[in-house]
C-alpha cells in the first residue's frame, strides 16, 4: 500500500505532463523575442529607405543574397527600373556599394521573417505529434502560424505598391497593415504564452479575456499605432521638428480640398499632428489602466508605465531631432515592447481575482 507522502508524490507521466505547457510557453516568448527584433530591424529599413531594394517576392530562392558580381549588377539593375531609383536615388547618386548597404538591410528584415516561421512552424509541428499541446490550443496556434504567414504577403504586397506607377514609396495604408499585423501577432504570442503559464501553474484550462479597462486602452492604443505607422509611411515625421508647436501653430495649416476625412487619412501634416496629440490621450488611458493592473501584478504594472514614459520621450525626441535614425528606430522598438507589456497585463486584468490569486497559492 502506497505511503500517505508517495500518494502526494506526482508520477513521472505526471510531472512530464505539467512540464508541457511550460516548454510550450518558453517556445512562444523566444518567437515573441523574433518579433520585437523584426520590427527594430523592419525600422531600420523604412529609415534607410531600403525596402524597394529587393523588387522580386522569392520566399526560397531569396533566403541567399546575390554571390556574384554579375549578380549583384543585375540586382542594381532591377532596382535602377524603380520609381525610387528613377525619381530620388539616381537625382543624388548610388554607387553598387550605396545599393549594396540598402539590400542588406531588406535582405536581412525578409531572413529574419524566414526565421520565425521555421521557429514557429517547426516546433509547433513537433509539439502537435508528440501530443504536447493542450486541449484548446491548437486552433489559437495554428491561427498564429496563419497570422506569421499573412505577415509575409502583406509585406509583399507593400513593397509591390511601390514598385509601380509613380510612387516613390510604398503605400502607407500597406505599411500600417504589414506594421500593425505583426504587433497583434506579438500579442497573440505574448498572450497565449500567458495563458499557458496559467495552466502549467495551477492545472486550470482557463484563458484570460480582453474586457472593460484593458479593452478600451487596446483601442485607444491601436489608434496610436495605426497613425505612427501612416507617419511612417508618409515620412510625416519630416513635416515639423518643433514640439509642441508645428509651424507656429497648434494646428498646422492642412490641404482640406478633398475633404476632412481624406485629410485625416493621407494628408502629411494632420496625420502627424493627430498622432503627436492622440499620444497624449493613448498616454492616460494606458496609465489608468496600469493602476488598475497593479493591485494584481505590480510587475506588469510597472512594464506598462516604464515603457510608456520611455515612449513619449522618444516620440517628442524623434520630432526635435528630425527623425534621427536610432531614436527613431528606438522609437519602434519601444513601442513593441509596450504592445507585449500591454497583452501581459491586460491578460492579468482578464481573470478573475481568484484566478489571479490561485499560482502564488498553488505554489506555497
Amino acid at each position: 500500500m502506497a505511503t500517505p507522502a508517495a500518494q502526494l508524490r506526482p508520477s513521472r507521466a505526471e510531472s512530464h505532463r505539467n512540464d508541457r505547457p511550460d516548454l510550450l510557453v518558453r517556445w512562444l516568448l523566444f518567437v515573441a523575442g523574433m518579433v520585437v527584433t523584426i520590427v527594430f530591424v523592419g525600422g531600420i529599413t523604412r529609415l534607410t529607405e531600403s525596402g524597394l531594394s529587393i523588387t522580386q517576392w522569392q520566399p526560397v530562392t531569396g533566403a541567399l543574397p546575390p554571390l556574384s558580381e554579375e549578380a549583384w549588377l543585375a540586382e542594381f539593375a532591377e532596382y535602377r527600373a524603380t520609381p525610387e531609383y528613377r525619381y530620388e536615388a539616381a537625382v543624388t547618386g548610388m554607387t553598387l556599394a550605396d545599393f549594396k548597404f540598402i539590400y542588406f538591410w531588406e535582405w536581412f528584415h525578409r531572413f529574419i521573417g524566414r526565421l520565425i516561421g521555421l521557429a514557429f512552424a517547426l516546433p509547433l509541428a513537433w509539439f502537435w505529434v508528440r501530443g504536447m499541446v493542450p486541449a484548446g490550443y491548437k486552433l489559437r496556434l495554428v491561427a498564429l502560424l496563419s497570422l506569421g504567414a499573412l505577415q509575409g504577403a502583406f509585406g509583399w504586397f507593400m513593397v509591390r505598391s511601390g514598385l509601380s506607377g509613380q510612387m516613390t514609396d510604398v503605400s502607407h495604408f500597406w505599411l500600417s497593415v504589414h506594421l500593425l499585423t505583426a504587433l497583434f501577432t506579438l500579442a497573440g504570442l505574448v498572450w497565449t504564452a500567458l495563458d499557458l503559464r496559467y495552466l502549467a501553474r495551477t492545472g486550470t484550462n482557463r484563458p484570460s479575456r480582453l474586457h472593460g479597462w484593458a479593452l478600451v486602452a487596446g483601442i485607444v492604443l491601436f489608434v496610436q499605432l495605426l497613425f505612427g505607422a501612416w507617419v511612417a509611411g508618409l515620412n510625416a515625421g519630416l513635416v515639423s521638428d518643433s514640439w509642441p508647436l508645428m509651424q507656429d501653430r497648434f494646428v498646422p495649416e492642412y490641404g482640406s480640398a478633398n475633404g476632412v476625412f481624406h485629410a485625416v487619412t493621407h494628408d502629411p501634416f494632420l496625420i502627424h499632428w493627430i498622432h503627436r496629440w492622440w499620444a497624449w490621450v493613448a498616454f492616460f488611458a494606458l496609465l489608468l489602466f496600469a493602476r488598475r493592473v497593479k493591485p494584481r501584478d505590480r510587475r506588469a504594472s510597472i512594464a506598462v508605465n516604464a515603457l510608456l514614459g520611455t515612449q513619449m520621450v522618444l516620440g517628442i525626441a524623434t520630432v526635435v531631432t528630425g527623425v534621427a535614425l536610432w531614436i527613431a528606430v528606438a522609437h519602434q522598438l519601444v513601442g513593441a515592447l509596450l504592445v507585449a507589456a500591454f497583452a501581459w497585463a491586460a491578460n492579468v486584468q482578464g481573470r478573475p481575482v481568484d484566478s489571479v490569486a490561485q499560482p502564488a497559492a498553488a505554489r506555497s
